[in-house]
């Protein structure tokens, strides 16, 4: 039996086609992917064998001191040497370095609590940096839109023009709508914050491993109760691209409404020439891909998450390859396409020009006061609810079959449609003035979360507690696992880091 042997089943070296098809691009993107996590699981099992005494603090420190030495380029997938897996790899390396390997090293371990405890490590950190990606939007979002609520813009429903908003109002609601969305997420990591390890291979392991200590050790807040569902379970992953593309669907129809702003046939925004594009045959045209470019990555979110999904559906409850490895494959890509999509997001809105102009100009060319005029005619004559509603509706019928704009009143033609009605108001030129004007449409909406200038001002300073929390809460959990694996680094007499050790990519 050779030193190169690790298994007494099967021949020992895959087959080339398994190796370059299957194992080596594996390999790969769990060194890139997940390296940190690996190497933390081994060292926190260290620290356990030696807390079990099956390891002596000589062994473990000269154990620990060949795991510190890991990075990106120590490994090699070797279908030889490793069987091109990370676990192997990581195992050889160590043997290589240390003198005299002990005996009991491995002893009572299985990759398969191994490989979870290092996936959801890696996504715990990426949903962590996710959330600080998000609040950076957010506050380019909030800049924006505290210098822009007091500038009248069409508000639409049903793709018609229907009320006088801002676009402080308007960009408060979205950063209001991905605040919401960061507060999941957050919720999404505490709720996977379970550690798989000392789970085994599916039953349990029979060494009495201390599994909060170990959940302790990589900054986990618990470990998983179930040992089963440690190994076997990867709904954490399913919660967490649910999450990812709820979110892609909202940020995409945000990106939707400014693609429509910024048409020929509105022109409310425009961007910078760098963040602009042009029409190889139309030279009159400048476009927006990038805004283009943003809605068709968030369908890939969505894309990711119902591949992941599929392949979960129909197979055991049980440690798989085809749910661990191939189910999860695109989670990172998921994370990276968000960092995208942020990342070009954020730029729109940190260079995004309102035309005031042509904002205004609408709403002045559109009758977006008739809920007013109804409430007025309500409130000031009594007339009921739905016929002011019937008689609002008469007189801006009438007002544009004379050609007549909401600024040009026709107190006249508002007498003679009431009179009809058998109703009367003593001032209808100002009650019509009133009703449609830009700029009294915005102050007159009192309730909270309204798009009254101080109302918007109010929304903004709430998400700014709110951005505060969950900056703080990110700021704990990157805390909790840095100061996690410093504890184990001492545990094992390792020396500390120069500076903090890289996310995984």
């Amino acid at each position: 039996m050779t030193d190169r042997e690790l298994s007494g089943r099967i021949d020992p070296t895959p087959s080339a086609l398994l190796h370059e098809e299957v194992l080596r691009p594996q390999f790969q993107y769990e060194v890139r992917a997940l390296l940190p996590g690996y190497v933390a699981v081994e060292k926190a099992l260290l620290a356990e064998y030696l807390r079990l005494g099956v390891l002596d603090e000589t062994q473990a420190r000269a154990h620990g001191a060949a795991l510190h030495s890991i990075d990106a380029q120590t490994l090699v997938a070797d279908p030889d040497e490793n069987l091109s897996d990370i676990a192997f790899a990581i195992e050889r390396h160590v043997t290589r370095l240390v003198k005299s390997p002990a005996p009991s090293w491995h002893v009572d371990r299985s990759r398969n609590d191994l490989q979870a405890t290092a996936q959801l490590i890696a996504a715990k950190n990426r949903i962590t940096d996710a959330v600080v990606e998000l609040l950076r939007f957010t506050q380019s979002v909030r800049t924006v839109a505290g210098r822009t609520a007091e500038l009248p813009m069409p508000g639409f429903t049903h793709h018609q023009a229907a009320q006088v908003i801002t676009p402080g109002f308007y960009l408060a609601a979205l950063g209001e709508q991905v605040l919401h969305h960061t507060r999941r997420l957050t919720t999404t990591h505490d709720l996977l914050d379970a550690c798989p390890l000392g789970s085994g291979a599916m039953a349990g392991q029979e060494l009495p491993w201390d599994r909060e200590r170990l959940a302790r050790l990589l900054g986990f807040a618990r470990p998983q109760p179930s040992a089963l569902v440690a190994v076997a379970s990867r709904s954490w992953a399913l919660e967490t691209t649910a999450e990812l593309s709820l979110l892609g669907t909202s940020l995409s129809r945000f990106a939707t409404d400014l693609l429509t702003w910024g048409g020929s046939g509105y022109e409310f925004i425009d961007l910078p020439a760098d963040l602009s594009g042009i029409s190889s045959a139309m030279p009159q045209k400048k476009n927006f891909p990038v805004l283009e470019r943003i809605r068709g990555r968030t369908a890939h979110l969505a894309g990711y998450h119902i591949d992941m999904l599929l392949g979960q559906r129909n197979t055991p409850f049980s440690n798989l390859v085809e749910v661990s490895k191939e189910a999860g494959h695109h989670l990172v890509d998921a994370f990276s396409v968000l960092h995208s999509v942020l990342r070009l997001f954020r730029a729109v809105v940190d260079r995004l020009e309102f035309r005031a102009d042509r904002m205004r100009a609408a709403c002045d060319t559109d009758y977006l006061g008739g809920f007013a005029l109804a409430n007025a005619l309500t409130l000031t004559a009594d007339v009921p609810w739905r016929t002011a509603q019937v008689l609002a509706g008469r007189y801006v019928l009438g007002a544009r079959e004379r050609g007549l704009p909401p600024t040009t009143p026709d107190p006249d033609l508002l007498v003679s449609v009431l009179a009809d009605a058998g109703f009367a108001v003593n001032d209808p030129a100002g009650l019509l003035t009133d009703s449609f004007d830009s700029d009294r449409a915005l102050r007159r909406m009192t309730s909270s979360g309204s798009t009254q200038p101080d109302a918007v001002a109010a929304a903004l300073a709430a998400q700014d507690v709110e951005r505060e929390r969950l900056a703080a809460w990110a700021r704990a959990r990157s805390e909790a696992v840095r100061q996690a694996f410093a504890e184990t680094d001492r545990l094992l007499s390792l020396p500390e880091p120069a500076e903090e050790s890289p996310r995984a990519i």
